[in-house]
């Protein structure tokens, strides 16, 4: 037989968890984008004064393409995306560490 553990989980907000949560709606969204190889506007200030090299253009699309597993279009758009969300979600799982706690309740023994 098979008996569920119950549990509580416990959770102090911060105002520093802002930046979590912005960081992981940031990855969410990209996961849930659609991968195309279209150019759209860019925010990217290189790109708008004319300077053809950038070291970060070609990052959000490889962040699309990995989450979609396209691994080679991911590479080829910016080599650096798996090390960008590795880095992402440490910085996610550092800030909120210490404020979510798993509490492992002790079963009733009447049961």
């Amino acid at each position: 037989m098979i008996t569920s553990i119950p549990v509580r989980i416990k959770y102090n907000f911060r105002v520093s968890h802002l930046e979590a949560y912005f960081w992981f709606g940031a990855l969410l969204s990209m996961a849930l984008t659609t991968p195309t190889h279209d150019t759209h506007f860019t925010f990217c200030l290189f790109k708008l004064m004319g300077i053809d090299f950038c070291p970060g253009c070609g990052l959000g699309h490889s962040i699309i393409f990995l989450f979609h597993g396209n691994f080679v279009d991911s590479w080829n758009s910016h080599p650096l995306a798996i090390l960008a969300v590795a880095v992402l979600l440490h910085r996610v799982y550092r800030i909120l560490k210490n404020d979510i706690k798993v509490l492992i309740l002790k079963p009733d023994r009447n049961e």
